[in-house]
């Protein structure tokens, strides 16, 4: 089992972990973790991994068996081996701008209040796939709102509920092509906005900016045909 550090502290950069396994592949298991693996449309982060004597690069992060986060170096250096405590350094610049576009695509299905058939997460951009028959009639409009939203620098929180909670109101998930996941016992929502100044609340198990200001301003860019009724919005940091 790995703690996943990020969930709570998702502007953490580095910490010191124990390994405690290396997979025949050659990942890297540790007691903790501040290193997103892939999940939801996010990508898994990379970064650096330094010890008494040792360093490699990690190149991306997955989810493995049960809780394992499993750290996949970029080259076929030499491990780091069981038992020894390592240093985890995060690419900050590439995981920020995750956190940016993640919080913003959020935000776009506020603007877009339709259902969500798919999505990805990018350094730069970020894209959702609606169920939606046809364009909308003014796509400027909808980025006028999406960066008016943005610019009311609303919080981002968390919060979590039981299983039997999101079943009795399954209208927060917004995702049709993955359920959030149940069988734990809860299910963590990410907020935006605060009371009666909510703007958003569905579960994700992403990693976020904490205040909306911090995404800074957002383009929309194409929206194409993908499927009868399927429509993907591009949306692109400035």
């Amino acid at each position: 089992m790995t703690e996943p550090l990020f969930r709570a502290e998702a502007y953490r950069q580095e910490c010191d972990a124990k390994v405690v396994e290396v997979t025949p592949e050659g990942g890297i298991i540790c007691d903790v973790s501040v290193f997103y693996p892939t999940g939801g449309g996010q990508p898994g982060d990379s970064g650096r991994l330094t010890w008494d004597g040792g360093a490699i690069n990690i190149g991306t992060t997955l989810k493995g068996e049960g809780d394992a986060i499993i750290l996949v170096p970029s080259d076929p250096e030499a491990l780091p081996p069981v038992g020894v405590r390592v240093t985890q350094t995060l690419d900050w610049s590439v995981r920020h701008r995750h956190m940016r576009v993640h919080t913003a695509l959020h935000l776009l299905t506020v603007v877009i209040p339709l259902p969500v058939t798919g999505g990805s997460i990018g350094a730069e951009k970020g894209r959702l796939d609606f169920e939606m028959e046809t364009p909308p009639e003014d796509k400027q409009a909808l980025e006028d709102e999406l960066n008016a939203l943005i610019e009311h620098d609303l919080t981002v929180t968390d919060e979590w509920i039981t299983d039997a909670e999101l079943l009795a109101d399954p209208s927060i998930v917004k995702t049709m092509s993955v359920m959030p996941p149940t069988g734990q016992g809860r299910v963590r929502l990410v907020r935006i906005g605060a009371g009666e100044n909510t703007v958003d609340l569905q579960p994700c198990g992403g990693t976020h900016v904490a205040r909306t200001s911090e995404i800074g301003r957002v383009r929309i860019g194409k929206i194409e045909k993908k499927g009868r009724q399927n429509r993907r919005v591009a949306l692109h940091l400035d």
